[in-house]
């Protein structure tokens, strides 16, 4: 089980969300009542995330019954196989059986609103403890530490920033320790404390940076960057000796690199044998780097390396126990997948040497390093990963999630089933993923559950695990038994776009299945939050970093959004700006060049107005071969009446922030004006505070030449999730202020 965590690694900020479910309003269908008033029905979280309930009317108790496999990883030696997605985390026997609820943790099926899907969670190894951060603001909340044998929580941190890639926390190979990230620091916890009074965070500090900062190896072994120096802890030093103060007092250096490690935009990953390492800096060079004896690195040491091209934001490294380094990259241009390899081994090889793309980014190896899975929209493909080459297409059904069980099986997720599949092809259900139809068996006093999925039916008693049956004597869907009516109730309620209600028909009284949802308070609230309209744009100057992750994340969410362009950067990033055009948002004019406008050297004329958008027009049109929208501002947000006359002149619609996240502020100007900077999740939270209908909130990409200790953009899926959850309706500029002719 160690092996999951070196054979197969995700570079850290440029993680790919695409298997996570963006949030959506919450919708009920399919309501069947039993004579016994057992209700089955179903919830999509959107995107086609579903799962299958069961509910006992009388006490309104709901069991979750399929599990949709948006991510799996195994616990307990590879026994349990830990199943989350947007309605929370179950827990299933590797050998078949229905998903179990997490004692304690929110899901859905304890009465919770459905997870975000980016807040995420981080199991221990032993299966016996899992971390998740409780919201307490649109931004932040606290980390969580959960015992899963008893549901017994413990709240390590306050104030804790929500993930909008890795999760903040990362567990040792042994369970016995995590270290989390808060504010830009690192601190660690060991279990040990657990039966003691708790340690103050300030004793338990290792020191700056970001949860990319730090990876541990097979061994249990902790190696953490600082500025441009690698720290490896040993794990008996972990446990044997008192950590308070100074953590790497305890530590060595691996490496000292020429390089200094931005925890914002740089990872890296040690090898399984960890006598090296892979760094990927800025998201746009991978270096490969020896640990050696003297733990310094000439420039010279950080060779071979790859230039990934722009618009990366998908990178992952196979990595094999025998030295086989394969680093695959998905970018902007042309929506491709590249791919490269360096044996390690191989004293020679001066390179990485470009292969053959695999079908998709997602993938995993398995422990012996020999055979690799990928999948994807596209099904999935069993490669031999020593020669680079498919074997066989497994399934052409679209794929979700996998991991290796062993040398020899793996455990897959599609849309209708999670399944064990072995090298020679035998498949074993694991459980249901969801059900194109279900309903309940016409018979007995206690009639088992019946689902249909992937063409077979299946049959449950609540208890065991899902059987495949021939010729079902299905009984006909109900709303009615003897004591209750059911039916949705079609006014939204929160993150509810429906409510199933339950009357019963022996007494007075009709109440909603879902606990508070029915309130009147709740759909007045939900109603108003409901009419918010507001247009999220995105200005690019001359950097493209946060693009191709913006991007990403619009998609999933299904927002589309206004993207300001000036010919700088269209011409320093012509691929970038043909990415924008190919999905769809709104591409708009920010002038021809970064100019104040308010600046008393230029003379601001209708004429250099007129120019200066029309210049922009031709540069955006050589770059994509499509036009601009007639919607522009002013660089800097710089303007004044006299400017947008002229710009209406030649037909351009002006538009105005409604709010300011100050996330164009750098380090620089913060000290030379005097004033705080502020952190990304205080922005949002002033968003959220301060948005209305109407609003056009700005969003700066790229990185500042002054430099900055956080950036927003690299918490947009957090941003997009509280604006969606709050009710608000999110639209291109256009919508707001015209239709853009």
């Amino acid at each position: 089980m160690k092996n999951r965590q070196v054979c197969c690694t995700v570079f850290g900020l440029l993680l790919s969300l695409s298997t996570a479910a963006a949030p959506a309003r919450l919708r009920f269908d399919g309501l069947d009542i039993s004579d016994d008033t057992r209700l089955l029905f179903r919830a999509d979280s959107g995107s086609g995330r579903q799962s299958v309930f069961v509910s006992r009317l009388t006490d309104l108790a709901l069991q979750q019954v399929t599990a949709f496999p948006e991510q799996m990883e195994l616990l307990e030696n590879g026994r349990t196989l830990l199943v989350r997605n947007s309605f929370g985390v179950v827990k299933i026997s590797v050998t078949g059986g229905l998903p179990q609820m997490a004692p304690g943790f929110p899901s859905f099926a304890a009465g919770n609103v459905p997870a975000d899907g980016s807040s995420g969670a981080a199991a221990s190894a032993d299966g016996r403890w899992i971390l998740y951060i409780e919201p307490t603001g649109p931004a932040d909340g606290d980390l969580i530490l959960l015992d899963l044998s008893g549901g017994a929580k413990r709240t390590i941190s306050r104030k804790v920033e929500l993930p909008a890639g890795n999760f903040p926390a990362t567990w040792s190979p042994d369970s016995r320790l995590f270290v989390y990230a808060r504010g830009g620091r690192l601190y660690y916890y060991s279990l040990g404390y657990i039966a003691s009074e708790p340690v103050d965070e300030r004793y338990r500090q290792i020191g700056e940076g970001g949860i990319n900062a730090l990876c541990w190896n097979q061994l249990g072994d902790l190696f953490y960057f600082k500025r441009n120096t690698l720290y490896r802890v040993r794990s008996p030093e972990l446990y044997t000796r008192t950590i308070y103060g100074d953590f790497l007092s305890i530590g060595s250096v691996a490496g000292s690199l020429p390089l200094g490690f931005d925890p914002l935009f740089d990872s890296f990953r040690v090898a399984p044998d960890s006598r090296s390492i892979l760094l990927l800096k800025g998201g746009k060079n991978i270096f490969y780097y020896p640990l050696g004896d003297s733990g310094t690195a000439s420039a010279d040491s950080l060779l071979p390396y790859v230039m990934i091209p722009g618009g990366a934001y998908d990178v992952k490294v196979l990595w094999s126990p025998s030295g086989l380094v394969t680093v695959i990259a998905s970018v902007l241009e042309g929506n491709k997948t590249m791919t490269w390899r360096f044996d390690t081994a191989e004293k020679t090889a001066a390179a990485f040497v470009p292969l053959k793309p695999p079908p998709s980014s997602q993938c995993v190896l398995s422990p012996d390093g020999s055979k690799a899975l990928f999948w994807g929209e596209e099904g999935l493909m069993l490669w031999d990963y020593i020669n680079w080459q498919p074997i066989e297409t497994v399934d052409w059904a679209p794929v979700y999630s996998c991991v290796w069980l062993n040398n020899g099986e793996y455990i897959a997720g599609n849309g209708q089933r999670i399944e064990r599949i072995s090298l020679s092809g035998q498949r074993r259900l694991v459980c249901l993923s969801n059900a194109e139809e279900y309903c309940f068996e016409l018979a007995g006093e206690n009639p088992r559950m019946l689902a249909r999925s992937g063409g077979d039916w299946f049959a449950s008693d609540g208890k065991s695990p899902w059987v495949r049956v021939v010729d079902p004597r299905r009984r006909p869907a109900s709303q009615v038994s003897g004591r209750y009516r059911v039916y949705l109730e079609g006014r939204s309620a929160g993150p509810y776009e429906n409510i199933p209600m339950i009357r019963n028909v022996t007494s007075v009284g009709t109440a909603s299945l879902l606990p508070g949802a029915g309130s009147q308070e709740t759909g007045q609230s939900a109603k108003a939050a409901g009419g918010q309209k507001l247009a999220l744009c995105f200005d690019l100057y001359d950097d493209d970093a946060g693009l191709p992750r913006t991007l990403d994340a619009l998609r999933r969410f299904g927002v589309k959004a206004t993207f300001f362009l000036n010919g700088d950067f269209i011409r320093r990033h012509p691929v970038s700006a043909a990415a924008i055009a190919e999905a769809g948002h709104e591409a708009a004019s920010l002038f021809y060049a970064p100019i104040d406008l308010a600046d008393s050297r230029y003379r601001v004329s209708d004429d250099y107005i007129a120019q200066g958008l029309a210049r922009n027009e031709d540069e955006f049109y050589g770059a994509t071969g499509r036009e601009l929208s007639l919607i522009w501002h002013p660089p800097f947000y710089r303007s004044s009446p006299e400017i947008s006359a002229a710009a209406a002149n030649v037909g351009y619609l002006t538009a105005v922030r409604s709010l300011d996240p100050m996330d164009w502020l750098s380090r620089e100007e913060a000290e030379r004006l005097g004033v705080r900077m502020y952190t990304a999740s205080e922005m949002i939270e002033q968003i959220i505070e301060d948005k209305k209908s109407g609003a056009i909130i700005p969003i700066r990409l790229g990185l500042l030449s002054g430099g900055s200790d956080d950036y927003l953009f690299l918490h947009i899926e957090v941003l997009l999730d509280a604006l969606i959850r709050g009710g608000c309706d999110i639209v291109p500029v256009s919508a707001i202020i015209g239709d853009g002719r």
